[in-house]
């Protein structure tokens, strides 16, 4: 009975990344991760599996992202979701941990996982890259997240803008405008799309709240007016409003930090960004490629000072801020670049047997305990195929061992960059390192 071939695929939304990709992927979390610890994160693990409660609180994502979430239950009828993100589960810990030190640092690198829609560089299974700090009232702590960004992607040779801006002040804004409380939350998650549909398009998206046309028109002209991307704007309306008030003296701190920084030219202010979760409290930004070679952001944060006190039942406000950046989307950027990634090969040595497979292992075995990285060939392919993958894959030095070496109890060692050969006596190789061509 012939057996049916299986149609073999990946689930939608999810990739596999092959060694040449998973190379830069690991390069790019090593570099963040790096960085993380340069700035004094301390590092934290938390588990993809969570319950349904947690990750649904209202403290947590909002009604747009609880759409995206996997849900399950386990052998017990338990209801159980993956996450969505490392936020919530980080606010998680800290509740459950009341006596970490403050201010507390934290770094976390994992795969979340959202139900969403599928574009370049977003996935429904990927890798998030997150810092967050408890404890720290002071805007210093949002200017040193963006600090930090600006580092990394300096690193990652990658040109970055920062968009910020405060939601008090957003939200303070539609109040004056006379947009009801009870819908300020709705209205600014449509605020948060102009850049991607337009003036218009919002509006006619405001009017399904059935907004009054002077609240309509008010909004209108915040929206087209040339001066509204200067906090000096906002003053008049500060006395107005006390969200606007705090908002504004949030955002002036924070960019007397960014000038201090010399940072000020990556640090855009836009009054409309909002993030589109309901979970930040204050000051938010979006991490974007300068030229928007991908139009997703690459990162993103703000502060959420309500969800760990919130979901320790006190209600009461713990300053918490954090940013994330997207490991797939960074990588998306990368390949998308004109510019090459040359990563040099991590292998030392390259140990080719001719006819020698014993001694070779012993020579790969030898050389490993010396701390080198060691490929040993396994096939019994043509030396000269050999060679050619030593040249790509960019090998630093080639060992060849043939009969007349064994007889001679020598090993030829070729440096792959200058062509210069050198000869290792292999009785010695136990004891000595030779004359490394690395």
């Amino acid at each position: 009975m012939k057996m049916k071939k299986m149609d073999y695929q990946n689930v939608k939304g999810t990739q596999d990344y092959l060694p040449e990709a998973e190379g830069i992927r690991r390069e790019v979390r090593r570099t963040l991760e790096d960085v993380f610890i340069q700035y004094g994160c301390k590092p934290l693990e938390t588990p993809i599996l969570n319950y349904t409660d947690l990750l649904a609180s209202k403290y947590a994502g909002g009604d747009e992202i609880l759409e995206e979430m996997y849900t399950l239950t386990d052998r017990g009828e338990r209801d159980l979701a993956l996450r969505y993100d490392l936020t919530i589960p980080f606010a998680k810990v800290a509740a459950m941990n009341p006596t970490i030190p403050m201010p507390f640092k934290r770094y976390e690198i994992g795969k979340v996982f959202r139900d969403g829609p599928i574009k370049a560089g977003r996935f429904r299974e990927f890798t998030q890259c997150d810092v967050d700090i408890v404890g720290v009232d002071s805007q210093v702590a949002e200017a040193e997240l963006m600090m930090m960004a600006v580092d990394a992607f300096g690193k990652l040779g990658l040109n970055i803008t920062i968009q910020f801006n405060n939601r008090k002040l957003l939200a303070g804004m539609l109040e004056i405008f006379g947009v009801e409380t009870d819908q300020v939350n709705q209205a600014v998650l449509i605020l948060d799309k102009l850049e991607k549909i337009g003036a218009g398009a919002v509006l006619s998206e405001l009017g399904d709240l059935h907004l009054s046309d002077a609240t309509k028109q008010l909004i209108q002209q915040f929206l087209s007016d040339q001066d509204n991307s200067r906090l000096s704007y906002f003053e008049s309306y500060a006395d107005q409003n006390g969200q606007i008030r705090q908002g504004l003296e949030e955002l002036k701190e924070l960019t007397s930090y960014l000038d201090y920084l010399d940072i000020s030219e990556q640090c855009v202010f836009n009054p409309f960004l909002a993030r589109g979760l309901e979970i930040y409290t204050g000051s938010i930004y979006e991490i974007f490629l300068t030229d928007r070679s991908i139009t997703s952001s690459i990162g993103s944060g703000g502060r959420y000072d309500h969800a760990i006190g919130g979901l320790l039942g006190t209600n009461e406000p713990v300053s918490t801020v954090g940013i994330s950046f997207g490991l797939d989307v960074i990588y998306a950027a990368i390949s998308a670049s004109k510019e090459q990634v040359n990563l040099t090969s991590a292998v030392d040595y390259y140990v080719i047997p001719l006819g020698t497979r014993k001694e070779a292992l012993r020579v790969a075995n030898d050389l490993r305990r010396k701390g080198y990285t060691v490929e040993l060939e396994m096939s019994n392919r043509k030396l000269g195929k050999l060679l050619d993958k030593a040249n790509k894959e960019k090998v630093r030095n080639v060992i060849i061992i043939g009969e007349e070496e064994i007889k001679k109890k020598q090993i030829r060692v070729k440096n792959m960059e200058t062509g210069e050969e050198t000869l290792w006596d292999m009785e010695n190789l136990q004891s000595e390192k030779g004359g490394t061509n690395k």
